[in-house]
């Protein structure tokens, strides 16, 4: 189902653009760190998502379609 992974290509955009003013605001390199690994992570699931939405790996168990046995 494709309207899943476009879901949360929407959703990790949303996260995105609410976090983004925030970013620059970080001093401690502890902030820094977080937001570091914040958006890599927020990169994996853009890149994953992307993956699945372009058909060039297979969609997660749960969303694949139902066969018959």
């Amino acid at each position: 189902m494709q309207i899943y992974t476009v879901l949360r290509l929407l959703l990790s955009g949303f996260f995105l653009y609410f976090s983004w003013s925030f970013i620059p605001f970080a001093f401690s390199l502890l902030e820094k760190l977080f937001w570091g690994s914040w958006l890599l992570f927020l990169y994996l699931i853009v890149g994953g998502n992307l993956a699945t939405f372009l058909k060039l790996c297979e969609p997660p168990a749960l969303e694949q379609p139902d066969e018959p046995l």
